[in-house]
């Protein structure tokens, strides 16, 4: 393994960077503007059991350090992901892929998981219980321990790749949420999704988004992202994939000190599409920078003065 290689359930990665699902399609959008396969993997686009248009428009809002977005979920459905763009995908990323799961029902993310699982080129299943931008399904199931666990055991049923749970912190406790989905069964958990927020457009005084309320992603979220991180970490006995406004490497190697085993990119992909190439590319001097010899040997090292 090279000094910026990690393991995250058993699969190496060659380094601890991911888009995360939902800013990086499914990775061939990418894949014309730089070689991808410098990644250590990607989380492609939500998918549900059936197609799904998404949320009215608009879907996006600016904000202070980050954005509001409101897209809802709109993918083609499972079937043709299957059929359609991992093929696409196959021909420019050579590597395992993390396959990012919504659903409105128990039954839906057994189902969806389920013929995900069979596919060759998924290495990991992201189980997302987080999304705040859709009725009846997503957050629902991650704001409730017993929700979330009873999701991690149907799924846990009908697959056999690792399952990583993607936890939401629209709560007043994600530790509890986090320790039900490790008892459940899940290989590992990744936090944060957005947190829940809105706009007034003053000349009209209506929600700017047409969905009132959207996710707010960026900079802004980085603090509160790296909190529940650390405690997460400091809580449970599997792998953390952290995110929540990662920009950086040096935002990288704070993530991994708090806890995480590998780190995932999301608004920044979306206002420059080579964020992630650039961090891989400066990890190695911020590295330097501090005294890292590898970054494996960092992951929680943020938790050492707990024990002094």
């Amino acid at each position: 393994m090279g000094r910026l290689s990690v393991d995250l359930c058993g699969i190496t990665l060659d380094n601890p960077v991911i888009p995360a699902s939902g800013t990086f399609g499914y990775g061939y959008e990418f894949a014309g503007l730089y070689d991808i396969n410098c990644l250590g993997t990607f989380s492609f686009k939500g998918t549900t059991r059936h197609p799904r248009f998404g949320n009215p428009t608009p879907r996006i809002a600016e904000a202070p350090a980050g954005m509001l977005n409101s897209v809802g979920l709109q993918n083609p459905g499972v079937e043709k992901v299957i059929s359609e763009e991992l093929p696409k995908l196959k021909k420019c990323f050579r590597k395992p892929v993390m396959a990012n799961v919504s659903g409105f029902s128990v039954e839906d993310y057994a189902y969806t998981c389920a013929l995900l699982d069979k596919e060759e080129q998924v290495g990991w299943l992201e189980v997302n219980v987080s999304c705040p931008n859709v009725h009846g399904g997503g957050m629902s199931f991650g704001t409730d321990p017993k929700a979330a666990a009873q999701v991690v055991r149907a799924v846990k049923a009908v697959t056999k790749k690792p399952v990583i749970l993607k936890l939401t912190p629209n709560v007043t406790d994600i530790v509890s949420v986090a320790l039900a989905c490790q008892e459940a069964g899940a290989d590992g958990l990744s936090l944060i999704n957005t947190l829940l927020g809105m706009r007034l457009d003053l000349r009209t005084r209506k929600p700017i988004l047409a969905n009132t309320m959207g996710g707010l992603s960026g900079p802004a979220v980085f603090p509160v992202a790296l909190r529940m991180v650390y405690q997460v970490a400091g809580a449970v006995s599997i792998p953390v994939v952290g995110m929540g406004g990662v920009s950086s490497a040096a935002d990288v190697i704070e993530m991994m000190l708090a806890g995480a085993a590998a780190v995932e990119v999301g608004a920044a992909n979306l206002t420059d599409p080579f964020a992630c190439k650039k961090i891989i590319d400066d990890l190695p001097a911020e590295m330097d920078k501090y005294g890292i010899e590898r970054l494996s040997d960092i992951i929680g090292g943020g938790h050492a003065w707990e024990k002094t």
